[in-house]
């Protein structure tokens, strides 16, 4: 199995890079308060650093709108997930406290302003691509059933023909969702090497150091970019 970016991909948008980390064999059952408090302390500092600015107007969210603009996609339409999440908490909102992963791949999101996924790879051997949509590509929405069919040329996450996430980083996937009862999970960091790449290395590194100190797992982790394109999972 392996995780791929389509050349085409680079040819729109020549600076994007992925931050990876790989964890196999966790257990990602009942509640961590490390996690959890960690989470509470973000949240905190996300409505400090908002306090005077619109996410879609910081620095740090610019590059993602830019990126959207790049591929035909409206960003105030479609925010980028870490956009989306940001928004939601500068307006007072939380989180839902999900599982320990999940809960720890949003307090890292927000921490950086990455945006980030969290995929279950355990259902199927097909490799994991970002790429344009095809033929028979198929979504099905976060907590729906009915699946949607990706617009053409949209750049989408998929596995095979299932569409993990739409619109490059917008919205994810009811099929491969993290669950108390994953075992396997890919989580992909976006970023830009002209932009934020050290960021998105550093957010990596304080994921893989989490999930070793907080469930004893020592996880894999790599940057792909227009010179690195694949790696094995």
């Amino acid at each position: 199995m392996q995780f791929i970016i389509e050349d085409k991909v680079f040819d729109l948008l020549p600076d994007v890079c992925f931050g990876v980390v790989v964890a196999k064999g966790i257990n990602n059952e009942g509640s961590n308060h490390e996690i959890d408090a960690l989470l509470k302390k973000v949240l905190e500092e996300t409505r400090d650093k908002f306090g005077d600015i619109k996410p879609k107007e910081h620095p740090d969210i610019l590059p993602y709108r830019e990126a959207f603009k790049t591929l035909g996609v409206n960003p105030n339409k479609f925010p980028c997930s870490v956009e989306a999440l940001s928004a939601r908490i500068a307006k007072g909102g939380s989180l839902p406290d999900i599982n320990p992963v999940v809960n720890l791949i949003n307090a890292i999101s927000l921490k950086y302003t990455l945006p980030m996924g969290a995929h279950d790879f355990e259902d199927t051997e097909d490799d994991i691509e970002v790429r344009f949509s095809r033929d028979g590509d198929h979504f099905v929405p976060f907590g729906g059933n009915e699946p949607e069919i990706p617009d053409p040329d949209e750049l989408v996450y998929a596995r095979g023909s299932s569409i993990k996430t739409r619109k490059w980083i917008w919205r994810q996937s009811e099929q491969g969702k993290v669950t108390a009862d994953s075992k396997n999970i890919f989580i992909p960091i976006d970023g830009f090497s002209n932009n934020n790449r050290e960021k998105v290395i550093a957010a990596g590194n304080e994921i893989a150091a989490a999930i070793k100190s907080y469930f004893d797992i020592e996880p894999a982790t790599c940057v792909l970019d227009q010179a690195n394109r694949s790696v094995g999972l």
